[in-house]
């Protein structure tokens, strides 16, 4: 039980660790003036829920996004890599 509990830890710490360097680079990126943040264009749609168990979908429109060149989100910023993945954002009405 307690090489469980070592290697929980160290597992803490190494994220911890993994954070804390994204997040130093981040900032020397933006510092230095470097790409610290890039955008996405991103296509939202409506998700109407109707009669039947029926949905209607709505375009919205597409819409460019700030993203941040990072590993992990910085405020209100998704990372770049999450972002080109995910490039449809739905609300459900």
């Amino acid at each position: 039980m307690r090489v469980v509990w070592k290697a929980l830890f160290w597992l803490a710490v190494l994220g911890m660790g993994v954070y804390a360097a994204d997040l130093a680079l981040w900032k020397v990126r933006v510092i230095s003036g470097h790409a610290g943040f890039d955008q996405v264009t991103v296509r939202s749609y409506l998700a109407i829920q109707e009669k039947g168990n029926r949905v209607e979908y709505v375009f919205q429109g597409e819409q460019p996004e700030q993203c941040v060149r990072a590993l992990f989100p910085r405020g209100e910023a998704q990372p770049c890599w999450y972002l080109r993945r995910h490039t449809e954002r739905r609300t459900v009405i």
